[in-house]
């Protein structure tokens, strides 16, 4: 038997998936968030394909691998492109992407943690029952955009700048990551998924300044490196704080194999970020 789909109210059977449907059945009505009709989509479908397809990002992340080596040998005896408005366009694109998206998905996120009956962070990454559809549109669409981000390495590429590891290793882990933990309906990815636009919101931003030749004060980009770091430590904390409430015998719906891999991989990004952080702005300064 499969649940019933609250946008038709038809059951859903699901006879190969293996699986009885989406964990959690987000609500449709306007609780804490007024949701608009193009945001009601037929989440159990998407759910669904995204069960079943989450190896996409496996090999739309080694695609973008071998492209990446492709291109810099193709690039090798080329002249480098100058690409500014399209630069331009790509950057308000995904900040004005990035803004809509925090904007939809904070407001979740403040509800559980200050106004839902049991509130606090042990909510917010354990239960996921006052999850709505149009924020769960937008984490569907958040796992989407991580395979367009991947566009962001092909001006690097045909810019002829400098590739950090940093850069592509985020990419394609971040994208693997989403996808797979996307059909486990993880609570705790309501904070990732904010953190995560409220960066990207301010990271595009100011590219699509830079793109625009706007003076920018050395600070900004500094300042814009500590957010993602403080983004990373974040994470570390959440995954921690689950591990142990679920150590502690109490009720938390995030499955452990999420944990695991979401601790790996913001404790990686902390290293990497801190690491850039430092040669950035500091080695640098002192080299001076």
């Amino acid at each position: 038997m499969g649940r019933v789909n609250n946008l038709t109210g038809v059951p859903i059977v699901f006879p190969d998936s293996g699986h009885d449907g989406p964990p959690v059945e987000p609500h449709y009505d306007d609780r804490y968030l007024h949701i608009y009709q193009w945001e009601k989509y037929d989440h159990t479908k998407w759910h669904d394909w995204m069960h079943r397809n989450w190896n996409v990002s496996l090999y739309a992340s080694g695609i973008y691998v071998i492209l990446i080596f492709l291109g810099q040998h193709l690039m090798k005896n080329r002249e480098r492109f100058n690409l500014r408005k399209t630069l331009l366009v790509w950057n308000i694109i995904l900040a004005s992407f990035s803004c809509m998206g925090f904007l939809r998905s904070i407001q979740e996120l403040i509800y559980e943690w200050t106004v839902s009956p049991i509130g606090g962070l042990q909510r917010s990454v354990c239960f996921a029952d006052n999850h709505n559809v149009a924020t769960s549109l937008w984490g569907l669409l958040f796992a989407w955009s991580k395979i367009l981000e991947f566009g962001d390495t092909a001006f690097i590429v045909l810019r002829k700048q400098k590739l950090i590891f940093l850069h592509w290793f985020h990419h394609i882990t971040v994208c693997i990551y989403c996808w797979f933990a996307y059909s486990s309906y993880d609570p705790s990815s309501r904070w990732f998924c904010t953190m995560n636009y409220a960066v990207h919101m301010t990271m595009y931003t100011y590219y699509a300044a830079k793109a625009l030749h706007i003076k920018i004060y050395k600070y900004i980009p500094m300042a814009i490196t500590l957010f993602q770091i403080a983004q990373m430590v974040l994470g570390v904390i959440i995954n921690i704080n689950t591990y142990y409430i679920k150590l502690s015998g109490q009720e938390c719906r995030r499955p452990i194999s999420n944990i695991h891999l979401a601790f790996a991989m913001y404790a990686s990004y902390f290293v990497l970020f801190a690491r850039f952080f430092w040669k950035a702005y500091f080695r640098k300064t002192k080299s001076e």
